[in-house]
């Protein structure tokens, strides 16, 4: 696997980033629904609000760790967060 982003392949970034947009607009709404605020949800699941910013606006993954830790926080599997309605 390359290493530094000039070896990635372009459809591969923008898969990923479009993965991580799906992954991030999932977490907020099911967050909103739930009445939580950003703050709430970081601090019962570990990350920091910077974090879950940048998660929820697609800019930045999730350790898988993390990823759990918030779905559990959501009261939803992890799998949910994952989930492409296709």
């Amino acid at each position: 696997m390359p290493t530094r982003p000039s070896q990635n392949d372009p459809a591969r970034v923008d898969t990923w980033a479009r993965h991580r947009t799906h992954v991030g607009l999932t977490i907020r709404t099911l967050r909103l629904e739930r009445g939580l605020t950003q703050e709430s949800l970081a601090l019962e699941s570990g990350v920091t609000r910077n974090v879950l910013i940048q998660v929820e606006h697609g800019r930045r993954g999730l350790l898988y760790e993390r990823l759990f830790d918030i779905a559990e926080v959501l009261g939803v599997p992890a799998s949910r967060l994952l989930q492409v309605d296709e």
